[in-house]
């Protein structure tokens, strides 16, 4: 037996109509199901994103040292586009590893997020 695939990454939030509001019209992520007031499932593209309430009430520090890293064709135009949307950003686009950039923003409940990709 061998663990060779991750099928979920599962966040603790506080206030699940927030967070799927972020995820979902913000980000822009596709909603594939939702247990009312606590989870809701999301297409990650290969993974699923999991916000979970129950996560957060049974955990004695939400955020951690964790980071969600979304895949972007172009970061400056990601960068654009989410900032229209409200997005605020903690670090703006910059070169991380050529020749890929990368911008950090967090969502509601202050999970680490990051854009990722060519310029």
């Amino acid at each position: 037996m061998q663990l060779n695939q991750i099928g979920l990454i599962l966040l603790g939030v506080t206030n699940l109509a927030k967070s799927v509001a972020f995820y979902r019209d913000t980000l822009g992520l596709t909603l594939n199901a939702e247990v009312p007031g606590e989870f809701a499932f999301f297409n990650g593209g290969g993974v699923t994103l999991a916000l979970a309430v129950p996560l957060a009430k049974n955990s004695p520090a939400m955020v951690g040292a964790t980071e969600v890293v979304f895949s972007v064709p172009g970061v400056r135009a990601a960068h654009t586009a989410l900032a229209a949307r409200g997005v605020k950003f903690i670090v703006e686009p910059r070169l991380v590893n050529p020749p890929m950039w990368a911008a950090n923003f967090t969502d509601p409940d202050g999970h680490r997020l990051s854009i990722f990709g060519p310029e």
